[in-house]
């Protein structure tokens, strides 16, 4: 018998054929997995009988207006009564059939609170953004807490909804994803989670596959995204820096290319970095640039609209 009950909540927008893998990838999960919550924007995008081929899957739709990264996800998660959830993305995938088992693990130590899984390159990833994986998802496992903080920054708080799990109780009692944010709430959260004293755990061994190969400018979009949130909530992100960890990153990147006798990839590494680097530093300035340039910068165009609301 299972110690944990365990849901698999996955926002869903126009999924395709990648859904129904997903779908089979976690029904053959070694771990017994008592519900999969969708939160599906826009009813006329989601596969007509999908839902139905599968006993424990449910399906809520909702107006694209209505979308938000952390409010959609909250909605979900307050529809379960499960010990854990686990938040994944529609495109993340299961790479075996231990990814639950491994994934809940740490949670026997009642002072992990959340956990999230390594992202695997997928078989299209480019070499850069590979190697990026690595980076960002060590082999190695590790529990981040408070004492973290001077040796990791504001990776302490990092735990992507990719796929990660979070003890509901602790959720409720924290008061859950931010109902309103462009982006990063779950780095908002488990920020919230380690400073009121849990602990985040990396799972090394529970596996997805995940990857996307942005261009510069979608970089640029994406981490302009990420420093408004920052910006947004200076109760967990104030007074931590994590540009030195970026620069770790080129420099890594850098001599990767060289390593592997591949120099001129070392362009794409310059490019794609000036996009994040610009990218972020407009971000953290979003308050004093005009309307126009914001929604230039911006990858979620409908999160400025409601603003302007």
């Amino acid at each position: 018998m299972a110690l944990w009950k365990v849901d698999v909540l996955i926002p869903v927008y126009c999924s395709g054929d990648r859904l129904k893998k997903l779908l089979d990838r976690l029904q053959a999960q070694k771990y017994p997995l008592h519900r999969i919550v969708l939160m599906n924007t826009e009813k006329a995008y989601f596969p007509a009988g999908l839902d139905e081929k599968y006993e424990n899957v449910e399906v809520h739709h909702l107006k694209k207006e209505d979308f938000d990264h952390g409010g959609t996800r909250d909605a979900g998660m307050r529809l379960s009564d499960a010990d854990i959830v686990v938040c994944m993305t529609q495109d993340a995938l299961p790479a075996d059939r231990y990814l639950l088992d491994r994934l809940i693990q740490p949670f026997a130590d009642s002072s992990v609170w959340a956990a999230y899984a390594h992202q695997l390159p997928c078989g299209n990833c480019r070499e850069v953004e590979r190697y990026t994986r690595g980076f960002n998802y060590p082999p190695e496992s590790r529990v981040k807490s408070l004492a973290d903080l001077d040796e990791l920054g504001i990776k302490t708080f990092f735990c992507s909804n990719v796929c990660a799990a979070w003890r509901r109780d602790k959720y409720l009692e924290f008061g859950g994803f931010t109902k309103r944010t462009i982006f990063n709430e779950d780095m908002i959260f488990a920020g919230r989670l380690v400073q009121g004293g849990g602990k985040i755990a990396y799972c090394a061994d529970a596996r997805v596959y995940h990857s996307h190969n942005y261009s510069a400018l979608q970089q640029l979009h994406r981490n302009f995204d990420l420093a408004v949130s920052q910006v947004m909530h200076p109760e967990v992100f104030g007074g931590l820096r994590s540009e030195s960890e970026g620069i770790r990153l080129v420099k890594k990147s850098l001599h990767y290319c060289i390593q592997i006798g591949k120099p001129w990839l070392m362009l794409q590494v310059l490019t794609q970095s000036a996009g994040k680097f610009l990218g972020y530093r407009l971000g953290q300035h979003y308050e004093s640039l005009p309307r126009r340039v914001i929604r230039w910068c911006t990858m979620n165009p409908t999160f400025w609209e409601k603003e302007n609301g």
